[in-house]
């Protein structure tokens, strides 16, 4: 019986990682995609219309069940209220607004500090703390971040140039933090996919007056169809499957060991740019992906 519960947990732990590996690399098209349409699109806009599709998209599959369950709808507003002002309202318009004055390899970069954030935002709200083997795995793979990003040269880390923009993007991971943290409190009732529906409702509300001020102050999003492609792609991706994939790897897992995956982003930002860019693979990159995987590894390999 033991032996059968062990093995039941291995594979649940397993089928975790494939989750939020999953989301990683659909997220890191995202931050290539913002960057690409910033021009186009203000921050408040991009992220209002993305879930404006992402939650059309996702009607057919939640809203049935909606109605009869309203009661559980008033009893959690302010649970789904929170996670949609900080995982989708505050984070991901804070990354947007970042993207419009600082390149996506800064950006990219600024996520090695999200394990850090995810650490300390757990042992405020939860009193969780990290293990030694989280912290070391933590370290281990923003080496190889820091790897990938300086093509194993070290002077190329002092020719980065910081914007106001990375500003915004490291006062907005603290709020992605909060949102993984708050998804241990998940309500059972609710499934993966009426979660991040109810999500992104709540988002579009707490989002609305930021749209409306933004209107005012820049100028409108220009539709084209590269934007709209942009808008499908981040919408069906990296905010319905995505999302999905990081609620269940995060309940399954907790979110120390979730934020690590982050660390994986600029290893596939880099595999990415290879595949569709025509950029070379540099014995640095490879280097690099190597230091993260073991720092991930470290971290979610079985103990005997």
């Amino acid at each position: 019986m033991s032996a059968a519960v062990e093995q039941a947990g291995r594979g649940s732990r397993l089928s975790a990682y494939a989750l939020l590996t999953f989301a990683v690399l659909l997220w890191a098209g995202n931050w290539i995609v913002g960057r690409a349409v910033h021009e186009s699109f203000p921050p408040a806009a991009l992220n209002f219309w993305r879930w404006t599709a992402a939650v059309l998209i996702l009607v057919p599959f939640a809203l049935p069940g909606m109605f009869a369950r309203r009661a559980l709808l008033v009893r959690h507003w302010r649970y789904l209220a929170l996670l949609g002002l900080s995982g989708i309202t505050l984070f991901q318009t804070g990354v947007y607004v970042g993207l419009r004055s600082t390149p996506a390899v800064n950006a990219v970069l600024l996520n090695a500090s999200f394990p850090l954030s995810m650490v300390l935002v757990s042992w405020a709200m939860t009193g969780e703390r990290a293990s030694m083997r989280q912290v070391g795995g933590m370290l281990v793979s923003a080496l190889g971040v820091i790897v990938i990003m300086s093509g194993g040269e070290i002077d190329n880390l002092r020719r980065l140039e910081f914007h106001v923009g990375d500003l915004w993007i490291l006062a907005a991971l603290p709020f992605w933090a909060v949102y993984s943290v708050l998804l241990k409190r998940r309500p059972p009732e609710f499934g993966g996919v009426e979660l991040v529906f109810l999500t992104g409702v709540a988002a579009l509300v707490t989002l609305l007056p930021l749209y409306a001020v933004e209107t005012a102050l820049l100028p409108p999003p220009v539709w084209s169809g590269t934007t709209l492609a942009a808008i499908a792609y981040i919408a069906v991706g990296p905010s319905v499957l995505a999302f999905v994939c990081w609620n269940r790897g995060v309940a399954l897992v907790g979110p120390n060991i979730a934020g690590l995956f982050v660390h994986l982003m600029p290893a596939f930002g880099t595999l990415l740019a290879v595949l569709f860019l025509g950029e070379r693979f540099l014995l640095s990159h490879g280097i690099g992906i190597a230091v993260i995987l073991a720092g991930v590894m470290l971290v979610t390999a079985t103990k005997r």
